[in-house]
């Protein structure tokens, strides 16, 4: 008989209702309970009672402030404490951590980061990945295995000017990772997701996501075609209680001028050939978490010799900070020959012996001698 893992407690301390939600929603998928608390007073008791081995702590609370709480927490618990706050300055950092707290995040926060954050807090602590604890759970994950491949594009793109590629390797239990692209009249359009969860029920959301966005491709403007999606997608999420983070873009070839939405993902890099590389903020919370969201469009160019390179959070959760995961991609980035050398090179990152998520790249990248 299969032994089930450990229970996992959480208490998510937070006064606004929607992040209080995202926070719950991200955490479930992490396999924690979670008890919410709207304030600090009750959030300390809500840790007392539940004996949490997490908690994700604002610092701007209605009662007493998360400093205080923190403090308070730390007189009878060893719970991790990662504290939230939309006050950036280093003074704050600094004293949230000689508090007593274990990590910092800034608001807004992208969903990929903080799982990654908390999955680095933990892995002192890493298990084993349970096995399957019968025939009719191993069948499920190798159907979901075939579902996840059949998203991934069977065409290569060939556009003049630049060299595009794409590698996905699997973790042992499926998840919703998927990337896909096609070409069009002016250049290309390509998306990356991942649908919280895993097994069948990822795989089976990841494949209404793929199809749902080649629906879209002929609307001209890509925040309205995103909407257009977005609403789609979200009635099958509701019934699911999931959500999806997506990084969709389209490339005018021509030009290199790159039209993209970022929602919830928060893992590309702009690599240009001279200068420091820089992530793309999201533009919004994941698809499936708020009601009638929209997400703005973004635009960048991609002058000969720029790359644009897009990862799962399997590769951030292979870095103990956000700062050495955009140093080593910019890294592997950089020294490719290819594109396909650097998806190769950017799933070395997160080694398959550790990993324990999927782990997906794509990289586009327009040649130096572009447009010459």
């Amino acid at each position: 008989m299969v032994s089930s893992p450990p229970v996992r407690h959480a208490v998510v301390v937070e006064d606004d209702a929607d992040i209080r939600g995202l926070l719950v929603l991200v955490l479930e998928q992490l396999d924690f309970v979670v008890t919410e608390a709207p304030d600090g007073l009750s959030g300390v008791e809500a840790v007392r009672r539940t004996n949490a081995e997490l908690v994700t702590l604002d610092i701007n609370l209605p009662d007493i402030d998360g400093m205080e709480v923190c403090r308070r927490l730390r007189e009878f618990s060893d719970a991790y404490i990662l504290m939230l706050t939309a006050r950036a300055d280093e003074i704050d950092r600094l004293n949230g951590l000689d508090t007593g707290a274990d990590d910092y995040i800034n608001k807004p926060f992208s969903p990929k980061e903080l799982q990654a954050r908390i999955r680095a807090l933990f892995r002192r602590a890493r298990t084993p990945a349970p096995t399957a604890a019968d025939t009719g759970q191993s069948d499920e994950l190798a159907r979901a295995a075939v579902v996840q491949q059949s998203l991934l594009p069977r065409e290569t793109v060939r556009l003049d000017g630049y060299d595009v590629a794409g590698a996905f390797r699997p973790s042992r239990s499926v998840g919703g990772d998927f990337y896909d692209w096609y070409q069009t009249r002016d250049g290309m359009h390509f998306t990356f997701a991942d649908a919280m969860g895993k097994g069948m029920g990822a795989a089976l959301i990841a494949a209404t996501v793929r199809a749902v966005m080649r629906s879209v491709a002929d609307t001209p403007a890509i925040d309205a075609a995103f909407g257009s999606a977005s609403a789609t997608i979200t009635s099958d999420l509701d019934q699911s209680g999931s959500f999806v983070t997506m990084f969709h873009a389209r490339l005018d070839s021509a030009s290199g001028r790159l039209s993209y939405i970022d929602a919830g993902h928060g893992l590309a890099l702009h690599v240009p050939a001279e200068g420091a590389a820089r992530r793309l903020v999201s533009a919004g919370p994941p698809v499936g978490i708020l009601d009638d969201q929209l997400w703005p469009a973004s635009e960048l160019d991609l002058e000969p010799g720029d790359s644009l390179v897009i990862v799962s959070d399997g590769v951030l959760d292979a870095h103990n900070s956000l700062e050495d995961f955009q140093r080593n991609v910019e890294k592997v980035a950089r020294s490719g020959a290819t594109s396909d050398d650097v998806c190769a090179a950017l799933l070395e990152l997160a080694p398959a012996s550790t990993a324990e998520d999927d782990v997906t790249a794509v990289v586009v990248r327009r040649k130096p001698n572009a447009g010459l």
